[in-house]
């Protein structure tokens, strides 16, 4: 059960900003309590405590900032182009902290690499991390916005300036290329939302 020494007016903007809905306490010793993924944070004068079966994501967005996270993508396509999603999970040393699946309609495969790095870096955003290290399975995205590899094609190049400005919201980021084992997690979101 994570107990965070924190502001609890600071906390509760901190959640609601991130869409968590904030209720009243159940006792006089509790300010506010809120509740997301099988959690429930319960605010006290000088602390907020966070209990249940999954308290990672709870307990990443009420730390203060300079938090570090892992953020791993994968995008799929059938057909190239065809139906295409995409995978993310942001992992910090307290575990996975949130993941997502999405379809994104019709798009080739590098397209939906893209648009799983944007979605798993507007997330990381979310939470509020100061610094992130972004893995990924395309050496292809990985240099191109590393800048190593021209980006030609003009839909990757636009989504490789909306790549660049987001990871300008971190105050330090590192990007490389791991083989798909590593990137397991991601890779599976993205064909599990491809397959649903």
């Amino acid at each position: 059960m994570p107990t965070i020494d924190c502001d609890p007016s600071e906390a509760r903007t901190r959640l609601a900003d991130a869409g968590v809905e904030i209720e009243p306490g159940n006792t006089p010793y509790e300010r506010w309590r809120a509740e997301r993924d099988g959690a429930v944070a319960v605010a006290y004068d000088d602390k907020v405590v966070v209990q249940g079966t999954s308290t990672t994501s709870l307990t990443a967005l009420l730390r203060d900032t300079g938090q570090r996270a892992h953020v791993y993508f994968d995008g799929a396509s059938r057909g190239n182009p065809g139906p295409a999603a995409v995978g993310w999970c942001l992992v910090t040393s307290d575990g996975i902290v949130a993941e997502g699946g999405d379809r994104i309609g019709r798009a080739t495969n590098n397209q939906a690499e893209y648009e799983a790095l944007i979605a798993a870096l507007e997330a990381a955003a979310e939470f509020g991390f100061d610094a992130i290290d972004v893995r990924g399975d395309s050496e292809l995205i990985v240099k191109q916005v590393r800048g190593e590899w021209n980006t030609n094609d003009p839909t990757l190049r636009e989504h490789r300036v909306d790549v660049r400005e987001l990871l300008e919201e971190f105050d330090r980021w590192s990007i490389a290329h791991v083989p798909r084992s590593v990137n397991e997690r991601a890779d599976t979101l993205a064909n599990e939302a491809l397959d649903a």
